[in-house]
């Protein structure tokens, strides 16, 4: 059975993307990136919940405070990519259940009264919410450099609060034109990965 994407676009979004390590120096626009979000914010999360925010880090000055915090292998790509985006959980995220989810406002207090409960859906939803932000990259024609390699105690110091909490850098532009990606790395096969029961 043949998938409804057409094949260019499932090229576009998986079989060809990779993560991206060297960057053209084409700029990413304010524009790009709200059409990415308007995109990837209708993808589904428990209880419609939004803990993801989005820290988009363009000044020089922000980009060197950032870059101290990298992990060796990850401090020149993300000094050099066109943009830089700090993905983190608002543990807080109940307070907007009442507007996200107004068919059953009692969800905010019913299930997520409780910090540790609210820290555990957050760190979840906002990770499913930070796989659609990629595919959303690679949907404008942008390549995603996901890393999870920093010191995330010193980038929520540096650039957020105790409410939020920092779950991976992505840099993000068009790819170079040469050294851009690693050669593919193997996947799990169907059968390696899917049970019937």
């Amino acid at each position: 059975m043949s998938l409804v994407l057409d094949s260019a676009a499932q090229d576009l979004l998986f079989r060809e993307a990779r993560t991206a390590n060297a960057f053209s120096d084409e700029p990413v626009t304010e524009e790009q990136v709200q059409a990415i979000y308007d995109l990837v914010k209708f993808g589904p999360t428990a209880f419609n919940q939004t803990p993801l925010r989005i820290t988009l880090v363009r000044s020089p000055e922000a980009r060197e405070r950032l870059v101290q915090h990298m992990a060796k292998g990850n401090d020149a790509k993300t000094a050099t990519a066109p943009l830089v985006a700090i993905l983190s959980a608002d543990n807080e995220f109940h307070e907007e259940l009442p507007q996200l989810l107004p068919h059953f406002p009692q969800a905010k207090d019913a299930f997520f009264s409780e910090r540790p409960v609210r820290e555990r859906s957050a760190l979840l939803n906002s990770a499913l919410q930070a796989a659609y932000f990629i595919i959303g990259i690679r949907a404008a024609g942008l390549a995603a450099g996901p890393m999870t390699g920093a010191d995330f105690a010193g980038i929520q110091k540096e650039f957020l609060d105790d409410d939020h909490t920092p779950i991976m850098v992505i840099n993000i532009g068009k790819p170079a034109t040469e050294g851009a990606w690693f050669d593919r790395s193997p996947r799990l096969a169907f059968d390696e990965v899917i049970t019937t029961v």
